[in-house]
């Protein structure tokens, strides 16, 4: 057990478990960079959607006393706090589909 130890170190293990980008393992660089800087992009537009909904909500149900705007602004964090899940898990689940189909 302690020669098995010795063979590996912590890149090793962390190699096994990190995605290796599934069907987009052949892309070069600059194809990955541009995948993850659209991801990112994505991402903070979602935040600023639940952050605009969060404002509007605070402001609607305070201020103007607007239970419509506060319900929309309900929807707005459930929709931007979604869509950052989703974009965020876009990789885990290319690789756990593309897995399953090899």
């Amino acid at each position: 057990m302690y020669l098995a130890a010795e063979k590996g170190d912590i890149t090793t293990i962390i190699g096994g478990i990190a995605p290796n980008w599934g069907p987009f393992g052949g892309l070069g660089n600059e194809a990955r960079v541009m995948i993850e800087v659209v991801m990112a992009v994505a991402i903070l537009l979602c935040l600023g959607i639940a952050i605009w909904g969060a404002a509007k909500q605070r402001i609607g149900a305070t201020a103007l006393r607007d239970t419509f705007s506060a319900e929309q602004g309900k929807g707005l964090i459930v929709a931007g706090l979604t869509g950052v899940f989703i974009i965020g898990s876009l990789g885990t689940l290319f690789t756990i589909v593309y897995g399953m189909a090899v």
